[in-house]
């Protein structure tokens, strides 16, 4: 009888033990009350900043780009910390999100430049609603569900192993989100949207995310990133409104910044247009983002020329005798 390979068998139990954890967190977090689960979340997220491990180091290296390296050492240690606090917290609500009430939801959410959303509802089209990681993006889609009278698609990575794909898949469906694979679904990903959009639908699309060449380079606060074009291509291809969205936290809720519509269509190449576009959105993210960057959950590497922080080491000095 053959043996699995050690790897594949060290792969397989990490996964399992993945999602085993995540099936845990949903069922644990939602038994606490509410202040003691975001006291343990917030504790977690200090505990992060002081194990200082590479997501951290890496979230640190990108926050002395957004302030435009103008904190010392110890004012960036210090958000980088809030930042991690702040991620906890997205995870905190996370768990907890199916048990609280839209109402609730909806009437902690602060809306700022809701006229840009509203004026693209009122032309009859299709919205496709771009976002970075800030905030709380899946408190936002229960207020937008709310605000449309129906739900909204969007699109999911299909994550390892596929029961935590599920459980995703199942923890946004039971929001009112409609999900489809990024890969492997009966159809495209690109066609659904196109068709959902074609038939005036909305569709919300993270998009800070570095996709090397096959993304569009745009300037992100002053560095060269790229970032994915298709939402700029679907908006262009249906005539739907493209609004860069950034979601913050407020001290109890959550707020939402919607941009005015970035315009697709006209004359020129479809790629030109679309590389316009998302030079636009990236501008867009960074001024939400500025104001509160502590709530831009950037872990991973966003510029090619920015790698994560070396290890903080404690200082040494003379021992003691």
């Amino acid at each position: 009888m053959s043996r699995l390979p050690t790897g594949s068998l060290r792969a397989r139990l990490a996964a399992g033990a993945t999602d085993a954890g995540f099936a845990a967190g949903w069922h644990a977090v939602r038994m606490l009350p509410e202040p003691a689960a975001r006291g343990a979340f917030d504790r977690a997220g200090r505990w992060a900043a002081g194990r200082d491990g590479k997501g951290t180091r890496q979230l640190r290296a990108n926050l002395r780009v957004v302030t435009g390296g103008a904190l010392s050492e110890a004012e960036l240690a210090d958000l980088t910390a809030r930042g991690l606090r702040s991620y906890a917290r997205y995870w905190q609500e996370a768990f907890r999100l199916p048990t609280l009430s839209s109402e609730r939801i909806v009437a902690g959410t602060e809306v700022v430049g809701l006229e840009h959303l509203q004026k693209g509802r009122d032309s009859g089209r299709g919205l496709v609603m771009v976002l970075p990681h800030s905030g709380n993006w899946d408190a936002a889609g229960v207020w937008f569900i709310d605000y449309l009278g129906g739900p909204f698609m969007t699109v999911a990575e299909r994550l390892k192993p596929e029961s935590l794909y599920r459980r995703f898949l199942d923890y946004r469906e039971s929001l009112g989100f409609r999900v489809v694979p990024l890969t492997g679904g009966p159809r495209p990903s690109t066609e659904v949207l196109r068709d959902w959009l074609g038939e005036s639908g909305v569709t919300c699309l993270l998009v800070d995310r570095n996709l090397g060449t096959g993304g569009v380079p745009v300037d992100f606060f002053g560095r060269t990133a790229t970032m994915p074009g298709g939402g700029a291509v679907l908006a262009a291809q249906t005539g739907a409104a493209l609004i860069p969205t950034v979601c913050q936290f407020t001290e109890r809720g959550w707020r939402l910044i919607f941009s005015p519509e970035i315009p697709v269509d006209g004359p020129g190449r479809l790629k030109d247009r679309v590389s316009e576009a998302m030079q636009s959105v990236a501008d867009a993210f960074a001024d939400g983002i500025a104001q509160r960057p502590e709530d831009w959950h950037m872990l991973g590497r966003i510029w090619p020329d920015v790698p994560a922080d070396a290890p903080i080491r404690p200082p040494t000095g003379p021992r003691r005798p």
